[in-house]
């Protein structure tokens, strides 16, 4: 971290590892990029309550903010929403998965099947993770995002890049409160219609839901299961590597991180919230753009607390107008925070050829998250006895 005061002369604001300034809430939107289409995508696909889904999203930001005392975010579970937003699948479905797989890591947590993965699985791997989920952000916010509103985007987009790249890692003029201002300008000027949007506030609460037991079975077998290897490599392994390397005073543990990982799944589906995890990716959004407490993430939360309880009913048009260049500029800086991750292992002969060929798996396969890291620890542990075997 930046400050350098002793423990006694630090504030007890920044001991607690909650702060807010301009930084803080620049880093707030370091994760907006990957979060808000997926949130949105699954709303309209399982036909959610959008106020459910917005209060639940940003307690659970607020919850692990206080938690962790640092900017350890929570984000859709990125297989889930794939499949309910190809599938059209009901919410129903997507609560009884999110139920499965709190259960799931909670077996996984209380067992120390958790930690047994940690130990077996390479340092290697889990950048290869890494790496694949990168190169998968950093694609898709030029595929996808980037291009989607046509020849305005691609100069939003540039101008939008270039203002990021000028000041990024600048803690007096934060580069993300620039882009979502510029972003905020051109939604005002082109897109936002206050009439209809004024028509849908009022005050709204998050509705109660009870899954059934056969709604916990059939998201477990169609939901949960492409979810887990996913959750194991990205937001418990990774996420704990990530921490260490960023917040290396601040030492975590895969059993915490699957434990609240766990009670956030056995919460959200009681109260319409979507199934939601950590992930490398977002802690390495905010940090990228500023965030260094839970400070980001508590304002991150906030934002969506308030938009769930006043702007719940149209809240696929407030997030409809700001424009997708913008959020693809985010998502771009996003996915190369983790590929440059891999740069403790480039000088290795060994390592880095495992971290490659598990990124490239990860980002390239149906099941890629699980299959990269089977092959990549069978291939660690043979290249590492090789050697042994040579010396």
């Amino acid at each position: 971290m930046e400050n350098t005061q002793t423990p006694e002369a630090t504030p007890a604001r920044f001991r607690l590892g909650i702060r807010f300034d301009r930084n803080e809430f620049a880093g707030a939107f370091g994760d907006l990029g990957t979060d808000l289409p997926l949130i949105v995508g699954m709303a309209l696909a399982a036909k959610l309550d959008g106020t459910s889904v917005l209060v639940m999203f940003g307690v659970m930001q607020i919850l692990t903010a206080l938690r962790y005392q640092m900017p350890m975010p929570v984000q859709p579970l990125k297989a889930m929403a794939a499949i309910v937003i190809a599938q059209k699948l009901g919410g129903d479905v997507l609560y009884g998965a999110g139920l499965a797989i709190g259960l799931s890591m909670l077996v996984l947590s209380l067992t120390g099947l958790i930690d047994w993965l940690a130990r077996v699985i390479p340092k290697s791997v889990v950048r290869g993770i890494q790496f694949g989920l990168g190169l998968q952000l950093a694609l898709l916010a030029l595929k996808d995002y980037v291009k989607a509103d046509g020849a305005q985007g691609y100069w939003l987009a540039g101008a939008a890049f270039i203002l990021t790249v000028f000041l990024i890692g600048n803690r007096r003029f934060p580069a993300a409160l620039f882009v979502i201002a510029l972003g905020l300008i051109y939604a005002f000027v082109f897109k936002l219609n206050p009439s209809s949007i004024a028509q849908g506030v009022g005050f709204n609460l998050p509705q109660f839901h009870l899954p059934t037991w056969s709604n916990v079975m059939t998201g477990f077998v169609v939901l949960a299961l492409p979810q887990i290897p996913l959750s194991l490599g990205n937001s418990v392994l990774a996420t704990r590597q990530i921490a260490e390397d960023l917040f290396p005073e601040k030492p975590l543990t895969v059993r915490g991180i699957s434990l609240t990982y766990s009670l956030m799944n056995l919460i959200n589906p009681f109260f319409g919230g979507i199934p939601t995890c950590h992930g490398s990716g977002g802690m390495a959004g905010h940090y990228a753009f500023g965030g260094r407490t839970g400070g980001s993430v508590v304002i991150y939360g906030l934002m969506f607390l308030i938009l769930g309880v006043f702007f719940g009913g149209v809240f696929d048009q407030v997030v409809g107008v700001f424009p997708l260049p913008i959020l693809g500029v985010l998502l771009l800086f996003e996915g190369l925070a983790l590929l440059l991750l891999v740069r403790d292992m480039a000088a290795s002969k060994t390592d880095f050829p495992v971290v490659l060929i598990v990124g490239l798996i990860a980002n390239g396969l149906p099941y890629g998250y699980l299959i990269g890291v089977i092959v990549g620890t069978a291939l660690a542990y043979l290249i590492r006895k090789k050697a042994t075997g040579l010396a």
